[in-house]
């Protein structure tokens, strides 16, 4: 494999598809909203994306089957609106900066065979939130903007870049004329962030009216929740620890001196 490809499974026909991409990053934000929504709307995959700037390893299967690393193309037909709704996720992103924007370009060349008239990118915001993660808003529009503020979405409070495909698409799309938007939710980042990607997941029911239930993701946030507690108690013991043995050094300076 030499370059990035796309392996479609099925042909399919949509009435003004948007793409919702969500690819792991800061809190797993991307993923773990897209992939909600995959499941609770049971979104039918229809294509694969390959390509040699993914980790150089094999995920192995419970039977011992192997694959590559992948990400896959979803779609679900939206009876109730004006929009299709594909989606895109995956295993990995681009480890190297060429790998980002050539998986990028390839994505929005696989929406623009599908007449995709706007893709939202979803992502991490590295910032402590104080409560609710706030949702920040970045597009090429400023309809697009104007709808995701609508939706409770903010502005980001200082200039600051969008790292990765998320941010890469919004500003590749505009070569293909495609309306894009990004919706980044305040994540400490280190962790998977459930929290975050509901806020996020809100948002888009907000601008789309979508009749998705968010209650699974409550048990999520509070195995996260409890996860950070437990982190922040171990570093809590550490810190004391450190600062006995600095005491102890310290007396063994004062002593020989």
């Amino acid at each position: 494999m030499k370059e990035t490809f796309i392996k479609e499974l099925a042909k399919v026909e949509l009435n003004n598809p948007i793409l919702i991409e969500g690819l792991p990053g800061l809190g797993l934000v991307g993923k773990i909203a897209t992939r909600y929504l995959v499941k609770k709307l049971k979104a039918e995959k229809f294509a694969y994306l390959y390509s040699p700037h993914f980790p150089y390893f094999v995920l192995v299967g419970k039977k011992g089957s192997v694959r590559l690393l992948r990400g896959t193309f979803y779609y679900w037909r939206n009876k109730g609106g004006k929009n299709d709704i594909m989606f895109f996720t995956g295993d990995s992103q681009a480890q190297t900066i060429e790998g980002q924007y050539e998986i990028s370009d390839c994505i929005l060349d696989f929406a623009e065979r599908h007449n995709v008239e706007m893709i939202i990118t979803i992502g991490g915001y590295r910032m402590e939130a104080k409560a609710k993660p706030k949702v920040i808003a970045a597009a090429t529009s400023q309809e697009s903007l104007d709808k995701a503020l609508r939706a409770e979405a903010i502005l980001s409070p200082m200039v600051s870049p969008i790292v990765g495909t998320a941010g890469l698409i919004l500003g590749l799309a505009r070569f293909k004329k495609i309306d894009a938007l990004c919706l980044l939710s305040e994540t400490r980042g280190y962790l998977p962030d459930p929290n975050a990607a509901k806020s996020v997941l809100e948002v888009l029911q907000r601008m789309f009216g979508l009749d998705v239930d968010l209650a699974g993701l409550d048990e999520e946030i509070t195995k996260a929740d409890k996860m950070v507690t437990r982190l922040q108690k171990i570093e809590e013991k550490r810190a004391l620890q450190a600062e006995e043995v600095r005491k102890e050094e310290d007396k063994k300076i004062t002593y020989i001196s």
